[in-house]
């Protein structure tokens, strides 16, 4: 960490700020203009220059191999401004892209980033040679974990059935387009996590379960299916030890929380 102070708050030294803080510098961004400093300070954000803009989120189950191709595709358009997200919808949509909105961003984010946990999960039971039973207990536990740390956040649980939870979770966890199944497969198989991904290449649940992890520290959930990736991942946890711990954890309602 490093103490950084940049000299004027105009788009690029706020752009420039921003950054450095959100990798857990010590930042100060000194501006010489009082009614900004004021303005920052209240809002949290120099909205004159920068988030100013309407953003919305695009996600769900959408492989860009077959989406180039033209295969029949469904996603969801997500803003807290419905009609940003409806701007999006007119845009984008067409006769092999059929686009869904919603103003939960934050259920629709957690959705996309979570799901890569789980595929990473699924594709180390592949390569276990695990069966269809298995796969299909740790995709609907696992999305029972993204549902209860989702809603914990403050997002809506029904967004997590839809094409951004669900909908994504099917098909990252069955794809062999997708690249966190692939590399899972290659742990499963033998293969330490860090020469998988490295084989793969951008493996975004290795990289989530981190962050996931964090999370749920923070809100107080329990996590068992991505406490046992990342154990796997970066403890040196064999994979099938940690099926074996998943299997014999305390009795459940299958409602109850996931703890």
């Amino acid at each position: 960490m490093a103490k950084i102070t940049v000299l004027g708050a105009g788009g690029w030294g706020t752009a420039l700020a921003t950054m450095a803080h959100r990798y857990d510098n010590d930042v100060t961004l000194w501006s010489p203009f009082q009614q900004e400093i004021t303005t920052i300070r209240d809002l949290g954000e120099n909205r004159a220059l920068l988030p100013g803009a309407r953003v919305t989120v695009l996600s769900g189950p959408s492989h860009a191999e077959e989406v180039g191709r033209g295969v029949p595709t469904s996603v969801v358009s997500a803003s807290a401004d419905i009609e940003a997200a409806r701007k999006v919808q007119d845009l984008l949509m067409n006769p092999t892209f059929r686009i869904y909105v919603t103003e939960d961003v934050l259920g629709v984010e957690l959705g996309g980033a979570l799901k890569n946990v789980i595929a990473l999960a699924a594709g180390i039971c592949d390569g276990l040679q695990m069966g269809d039973n298995t796969k299909a207990a740790l995709m609907t536990r696992g999305l029972a974990e993204i549902v209860q740390l989702g809603v914990r956040m403050g997002a809506k649980a029904e967004t997590f059935s839809g094409l951004s939870g669900m909908g994504d979770l099917i098909v990252t966890c069955g794809s062999m387009h997708s690249r966190n199944r692939r590399a899972g497969i290659l742990i499963g198989q033998g293969e330490t996590p860090e020469h998988a991904v490295a084989s793969v290449g951008t493996v975004e649940g290795y990289l989530v379960c981190t962050t996931a992890m964090k999370l749920a520290r923070e809100q107080g959930v329990e996590m068992p299916i991505t406490e046992a990736c990342y154990r796997v991942c970066y403890e040196g946890l064999p994979a099938r030890e940690a099926i074996d711990l998943l299997m014999r954890r305390p009795k459940k309602h299958e409602r109850a929380q996931c703890d």
